[in-house]
Formats: structure tokens, C-alpha cells, sequence
């Protein structure tokens, strides 16, 4: 019972929010009633998910497997809800004021947050395929609907068109592979299915092809190249929270599936997958950084920034030594909070008569507005991995990774695109206080905004500069003490 807890409390209080709605009441009060609702909802999810540490530290486990195999509770899973909660509490919070600007304040927006996060509940938690299928599936549908959910804007549409096209086809792709896993085992738990892949041929071509198929699915999920042709037009296209929240929840759910299907599953044939790792590792930091240099639309922008992300933090799977393992860890963990601070920035300067989506928007920022601007520089160099800020913490964590294990032209490689990425992320640096401000228009912050704002920016700095609390703390939460 204490395993579906989270889940049971974010459906509950889902369907709470959609309730509001059929009450008949006027949208807007709806619509702040259900934000509260789930600010609630995510916040006893995560109390229970912490409740469930104490649990296992109480009996001194390391994990505990329950509902017949289906779920597990370990430290991967403990710290991916711990992050994606907290990314849904921000996304709630900064989402309210775009929807009352753009009149789609609709308490069913809601409700969809937290059903994708129930769905990344399970995909952060099970260790049974249909489980894991069903978790993905519920979270990617959420998102289908939610980068369409400004329903006037065609852009959107498109988006959600395109998003749930190639969804449906990677799943397709996914599921197959799934099949072939049930094939060779006989079963759909993951410990049956390790069991069996580690007794067959070497170059079994069965599991080679279930191999492929499942890596180009869960490529897909987190826009590895050449599997990212969605990201940028799903976040361009969708709402600006939606664009961040997707950018960052769902990127971190589908790298615990990674991580408990390839590292933990399919280890006996890391020989397989492991070059494939290396070759999208590479090509999406080589994307991601070279077409971000010439964008001029902020979200398409964020969507290369993201798709090289990705490629770094699969270097620390490549590693896959303990320093690579943490690193991973850490990786996630400062880049949830970099990444949702840069979006709510871009959520505030969407306002009236400006989109707030391009890269001329930024414009005078630092003479309009100084304090969100040195915020979101302070971000930006995070992004970067400048120090003295948690984006530098964890490049450091998967470059060291990478030299003890001697991958010395990966590690060159990084390097070199951390140090070409300073040129698009110092682009918005030079709009804000080098340029002109074109407008005096206020931004469109709220309550909501400035808080999520302060608080990723500050943790953002202090873990910089001060990284030993939180190290201890996610590491121990994660199960890989240093």
C-alpha cells in the first residue's frame, strides 16, 4: 500500500480537479482551486515517497520489490519522484498565470499534470513491463493533450499532431521490443528477463533486435538524436510551462527507465547497447549545440539546448562506474532546476502584446526588469556549466566519470561543446544588458512565478557554491553513497 500511495494521491486529487469543472463554477476560480488542489495533491505524493525512505532505511534495505514483481522502491525510483514531484509543484505554480492570460484557464489542465506525474510515478518505479508500458503511455498521452491545450493557437495543434504521431510510432516501435523480451523469458518481470538474456548466445540476434527496438523507443522519449525530430517543434508549438515541464519531467522519468532497463536489465549485454549510447551521445551533443547557435526563437532554442543535455547525461551511462552512476544522479537533479527556472522566465515575459518567444524579447531586460534578469543569467551559466553553479557540478561529475574510465576522446568531445554553447547561451546574456528595451510593458509574473523563480536560481547557486549538503542528501536518497 505504501508503493501506490503516491499514485493513488495524485489520481485522487486529479480527478478532484476535474470535478471542479463539472461543478459548473466559473473557470478562472475553478482553475485556481484546482492548482491548489494539486500543489496539495504533489505534496503529500512526496511526503509519501519520503515516507517510503524512512521505510527502507528503517529495515535496512536497499530496495523492496511489491505488487506481485510490479513495482519496485529503490533509490533510482525514490529520486526520480523526488524530482519530477518537485517539477510538477513548479509547473503548477508558474502555469497559473500564463493560462489566465491566454483564457484557458481550464481545471482539466490540472488534472492532466497529474496524471502524466502518476505515469511517471510508474515509470520511475515499476519492474514489470506492462506496468512500465502503461506508466509510459498514461504520461505520454497527458502530454499529447497538454502542448495542444491552447486550442486557438494552430501552432499548438500542429505540435500535438506531429508529438503524437511519432509518439505513436516509437511506442509501436517500443512495445515491440517489449514482446521480444516476454519471448526470451517467458515472463515480463525484469529480474526473469535478466536472468534469461544473461544465459543466451552472445550475438543472439533475438535479443539484439529487442535491444535496438527498445533503445530507439527510449531514445525517443528523451529527443536523442536521430530520434529528436519532435522536440523542437512540440516545444516551440506547446505552451510555454508545458514546453518546460515536458523539457524536464518527462526527459528525467524516461532516464530512470533507461537506466532500470539497460543498466540494471540488460547488463549482461551492455556490449549491445553500449554502442549505440556512445553514437547518439555524440550526435546529440553535435545537434543539439550546432543548431542552437543560430536560433532566434527562445523555446526552439531551450529544445536543442535540452536535446544536448541528454547527450551528457548519457555519457555518465557510458561511464557506468560509480563516479558516472552519481553523476547521472546529480546531472538530473541540476538541470530540472536550471532548466524550469529558464522556462518560468520565458513564461513571465509572455505578456500582453508580446509572445515573449523570441530572442528579441529579452531585449533591455537587465534595465526594465534587473532582478529577473540577473536571475536568469545565473541560470544561463548553469546551463552553461560555469562555475560557481550546479551546472558545472555536474559536467564536472560526468567528465570525471568518463577520464576513470578512460574514455578520453568522449571527455575531449563534452568539453568542446560546453565550450561552443557558451556562445548561443551568452547570446541571451548580451540581449538583456548589451541591447535596447523595445517595449516597458510589465512582465507577467505573479506570486507563483517569482517564487519558483527565486528558488531555482538560488538553489541553482547555493548548490554551486555549497554542494555538500545536497550531494549527501541525493546521494543517499539515490542509494550510491560516496
Amino acid at each position: 500500500m505504501l508503493a501506490l500511495l503516491p499514485a493513488i494521491v495524485l489520481v485522487l486529487f486529479g480527478c478532484v480537479a476535474i470535478f471542479l469543472d463539472v461543478t459548473g463554477r466559473k473557470m478562472e476560480r475553478s482553475g485556481k482551486q484546482a492548482m491548489i488542489f494539486g500543489l496539495a495533491g504533489t505534496a503529500l505524493a512526496l511526503l509519501f515517497v519520503f515516507r517510503q525512505n524512512s521505510f527502507l532505511g528503517s529495515l535496512k534495505l536497499d530496495h523492496v520489490v511489491t505488487c506481485q514483481g510490479a513495482v519496485t522502491i529503490d533509490g533510482l525510483g525514490l529520486l526520480t519522484n523526488a524530482i519530477t514531484l518537485g517539477a510538477t509543484a513548479i509547473f503548477l505554480l508558474i502555469s497559473y498565470k500564463f493560462l489566465v492570460l491566454h483564457r484557458e484557464n481550464n481545471a482539466a489542465f490540472y488534472a492532466l499534470a497529474l496524471f502524466a506525474e502518476t505515469g511517471m510515478y510508474f515509470m520511475a518505479t515499476s519492474s514489470e513491463l506492462v506496468t512500465l508500458f502503461l506508466g509510459i503511455e498514461l504520461t505520454s498521452i497527458c502530454f499529447y493533450v497538454m502542448v495542444g491545450f491552447t486550442r486557438a493557437d494552430r501552432r499548438a495543434n500542429e505540435a500535438a499532431v506531429k508529438y503524437l504521431l511519432l509518439g505513436a510510432v516509437s511506442s509501436g516501435i517500443f512495445l515491440y521490443g517489449f514482446s521480444l523480451l516476454y519471448g526470451i523469458a517467458g515472463s515480463t518481470e525484469l529480474n526473469a528477463i535478466a536472468q534469461a538474456v544473461s544465459h543466451r548466445a552472445p550475438h543472439d540476434p533475438i535479443v539484439i533486435l529487442a535491444v535496438v527496438t527498445i533503445c530507439t523507443g527510449l531514445l525517443f522519449k528523451i529527443s536523442g538524436v536521430p530520434f529528436h525530430m519532435w522536440a523542437p517543434d512540440a516545444y516551440d508549438g506547446a505552451p510555454t510551462p508545458v514546453a518546460g515541464y515536458l523539457s524536464v519531467a518527462s526527459k528525467v522519468a524516461a532516464f530512470a527507465v533507461i537506466m532500470r532497463l539497460l543498466v540494471f536489465t540488460l547488463e549482461p549485454v551492455r556490449f549491445i547497447w553500449m554502442p549505440i549510447l556512445i553514437v547518439v551521445a555524440v550526435l546529440s551533443m553535435s545537434v543539439g549545440t550546432i543548431a542552437a547557435l543560430s536560433q532566434e526563437r527562445l523555446k526552439r532554442l531551450f529544445a536543442y539546448s535540452a536535446i544536448a543535455h541528454a547527450g551528457y547525461v548519457l555519457l555518465g551511462i557510458i561511464a557506468g562506474n560509480r563516479t558516472g552512476i552519481q553523476g547521472v544522479y546529480l546531472y538530473l537533479i541540476v538541470y530540472a532546476l536550471m532548466t524550469l527556472g529558464a522556462f518560468t522566465v520565458l513564461v513571465s515575459l509572455s505578456r500582453r502584446g508580446i509572445a515573449g518567444e523570441k530572442l528579441s524579447d529579452l531585449r533591455g531586460l537587465a534595465a526594465t526588469h534587473p532582478v529577473h534578469a540577473a536571475m536568469f543569467v545565473i541560470l544561463l551559466l548553469s546551463l552553461a556549466g560555469i562555475p560557481p553553479t550546479a551546472g558545472f557540478l555536474g559536467k564536472y561529475y560526468i567528465l570525471l566519470a568518463l577520464i576513470e574510465t578512460g574514455h578520453y576522446i568522449l571527455a575531449g568531445i563534452a568539453s568542446a561543446y560546453v565550450v561552443v554553447s557558451l556562445y548561443f547561451y551568452f547570446r541571451l546574456v548580451r540581449e538583456m544588458y548589451l541591447r535596447d528595451a523595445e517595449t516597458t510593458e510589465p512582465l507577467a509574473t505573479s506570486f507563483g512565478t517569482r517564487l519558483a523563480l527565486g528558488a531555482t536560481s538560488a538553489l541553482t547557486l547555493l548548490i554551486g557554491i555549497f554542494p555538500e549538503p545536497v550531494l549527501r542528501m541525493g546521494f543517499q536518497l539515490a542509494g550510491v553513497g560516496r
